[in-house]
């Protein structure tokens, strides 16, 4: 290993002592960025409307962010979302890595994943989905907080989280990218795209590998040993100068072994705990666009085959699910304002394979949809989005579900929008609670009992700008919000099994999210808070939902010479959370440094110490307790891996 970073680090430190400064950026560079800003269109509502000009409340990640997040993370999307205000990914696995994502404190089910607007990983991906998802062919990520049903269909109660992906242009794209982890991680990424009048293509590919690690020496994986594949090829046909078919096929294959250390490294170990996952994911993307009468027509659709087989000493659990998503719809502008109606079909079915005798979790059930929603002006400084979806599912019948938001610009430097809408969720053998003990002893799931968990929730958030001359700039933000799920899901003991039960109360969560952004000649600063309460009403009882921090703080400050070096200093804290078993984890702070040196104009070093102060939930508490051949794990709520450096090289042709 020290062969390998030695160089590597020399060679940065020499790089930035001798390479001359840059020119920092002109003011009218500045103002054609702002520019490039505003031109920004937003696919995740449909209207694909200028980012300024939506009453939604849309979160855009993109640009040098993303590229910083790729740098970090080449291998998934986890710290891409876990480090945005608001969003926490919280980690349900200790030996497998196996996380979820979680918006405004809600759990990780409540949050729909989209890619191109086609979702993609839920299900029995569970929480392998984040940890699946390699992001070097991302263009920009859209994230949507608060019930988000009326968009997509049910599933989207916290909020939802849309991937763009690249898309073709005249002049090609070639880029690659090569890192490595002090934690036996090995990731290599390649995309290209490229476009004739007629014809595009895009094709994405990566592999990506890792060694058990264990820093703590407890004799279990923090990281498992994991291989993955991936291969996106997609074509995109102009039929003329309006219309469009674009046709992709992804295929996924991982083989992701944690748990007893002896036992991954070919050890003799009596009775080994191990958790083996391997995985098959093949989807298809489809999506066709034409002019019709004055507006325009789209149809997409995906159709999804995963399979999965989870293998443990004494127990496994394997099974296939089948999905797709279809969806018409016409978007038609009037003016200023703009009509957009449609109908969507999804379907879901799920074939346990080996199933025991009283535990078969076989299913299947469709969902068809029909929404419309309206965009327009109702004054010069007021807009207003409102839509209704409603939705017929084959166990739980007729589902209504209005949403509408507010724009209101008093100036040009203030920005208000508020808005609101009902969600719900099918019940589901896939929650974290049925994923965190591998779905032993669960006992099958009787949809047409069980009422789907609806929603209702509101938000509204102030932004105000400050410009300070000279292209600088800060940025205020603040955001309200309150959800409330009724009938929620939940699985409790019934003698030596797990039951699905819907106790009385609900859950609900409130509070708040603060950012500030403030630019000042080569330096970027981003402070963000989020005061998230989340609070379970049970039977009359009152009390805190476990695994939320309510208390966090995002702190980013970077210095940046354009083309030329960027380092940035990250710090992040976590306060107190309540755990599952009535204890109180602690809270901690994550530190990070990122660097980046552009060597030519299209070849780029990167070198991170993420958690740099090797913060880890096993030196300041414990992680199961037992024995190792039959650990019982308890919540994990702070970091397993610690300390981590990662570096590489991206090139851009």
């Amino acid at each position: 290993m020290q062969s390998f970073w030695s160089p590597l680090v020399c060679g940065v430190l020499v790089f930035c002592i001798v390479q001359p400064d840059a020119y920092g950026q002109s003011d009218d560079d500045e103002d054609t960025q702002e520019e490039a800003v505003e031109e920004i269109l937003v696919t995740s509502t449909r209207s694909r409307r200028s980012l300024e000009d939506l009453p939604t409340r849309v979160e855009l990640i993109s640009g040098e962010e993303l590229g910083e997040k790729v740098n970090m993370k080449p291998g998934d999307i986890r710290m891409l979302l876990n480090e945005s205000t608001g969003i926490q990914v919280q980690q349900t696995s200790a030996t497998t890595f196996n996380s979820s994502i979680r918006i405004q404190g809600l759990d990780g089910r409540y949050t729909q994943m989209l890619r191109d607007g086609l979702p993609l990983y839920s299900g029995f991906a569970g929480g392998l989905g984040l940890l699946q998802i390699a992001p070097l062919d991302l263009q920009a990520v859209e994230v949507i907080k608060g019930s988000s049903s009326t968009l997509y269909g049910g599933g989207a109660i916290a909020g939802l989280v849309n991937l763009i992906t690249k898309v073709p242009d005249y002049e090609p794209e070639t880029s690659m990218l090569l890192n490595r982890t002090s934690a036996g991680g090995l990731d290599a990424s390649a995309f290209h795209a490229s476009r004739s009048d007629n014809v595009g293509t895009t094709l994405f590919a990566s592999w990506n590998e890792n060694a058990a690690y264990d820093p703590s020496d407890v004799g279990l994986s923090a990281i498992p040993e994991f291989e993955r594949w991936t291969l996106n090829p997609r074509a995109f046909f102009y039929l003329d100068d309006s219309s469009e078919l674009s046709i992709g096929i992804t295929a996924v294959v991982e083989d992701r072994l944690g748990g007893n250390m002896d036992y991954i490294k070919d050890r003799p170990v009596a009775e080994p705990y191990y958790e083996d996952n391997r995985t098959k994911r093949l989807s298809s993307q489809l999506e066709y666009s034409r002019p019709l009468g004055e507006g325009t027509l789209n149809f997409r659709n995906s159709l999804g085959h995963f399979d999965r087989e989870l293998e443990m000493a004494d127990f496994g659990f394997a099974g296939v699910q089948k999905s797709s998503f279809s969806e018409l719809h016409y978007a038609l502008p009037t003016g200023a304002a703009e009509w957009i109606t449609g109908l969507s079909l999804i379907t879901e079915e799920f074939e346990q394979q080996d199933a025991v005798p009283g535990f078969n979790q076989d299913f299947s059930q469709y969902t068809l949809g029909a929404f419309i929603q309206n965009s327009r002006p109702l004054t010069d400084t007021v807009s207003i989005e409102a839509g209704v979806r409603v939705d017929h599912n084959d166990d739980h019948g007729t589902i209504t579900l209005p949403r509408v938001a507010f724009l209101y610009e008093p100036t040009p430097d203030i920005t208000v929008r508020a808005g609101g809408g009902l969600g719900y969720r099918l019940p589901s053998l896939f929650i974290e609670e049925a994923e965190s003990v591998q779905f032993r002893n669960v006992l099958p799931l009787d949809r047409s009992s069980m009422n789907e968990e609806q929603s209702k929730g509101v938000n509204m958030d102030v932004t105000y700008r400050i410009p300070q001359g000279n292209g600088n700039l800060i940025t205020l933000n603040s955001l309200l919000f309150y959800t409330r799920v009724d009938d929620p899901l939940e699985l409790q003991e019934q003698g030596d099994n797990l039951e699905f039960t819907q106790p009385d109360g609900y859950v609900d969560t409130r509070g708040v999210e603060i950012t500030v952004t403030a630019t000042y000649g080569d330096f970027k600063l981003f402070l963000g808070y989020t005061h998230a309460n989340v609070r379970e009403h049970y039977a009359g009882t009152v009390s805190r939902a476990p695994l939320v921090s309510e208390h966090r703080l995002n702190n980013v400050l970077i210095y940046e010479r354009e083309d030329d070096f960027r380092i940035g200093l990250e710090a992040y804290y976590y306060g107190p959370q309540r755990l599952s078993d009535g204890a109180r984890g602690k809270s901690y702070w994550v530190t990070g440094v990122m660097t980046e040196k552009t060597l030519a104009e299209n070849v780029k070093l990167f070198l991170n110490f993420e958690n740099f102060g090797d913060t880890r939930q096993t030196r300041f508490d414990t992680i199961y307790t037992g024995s190792l051949s039959n650990p019982q794990f308890r919540d994990i709520y702070a970091p397993l891996d610690g300390f981590i450096v990662n570096g590489g090289i991206k090139v851009l042709f």
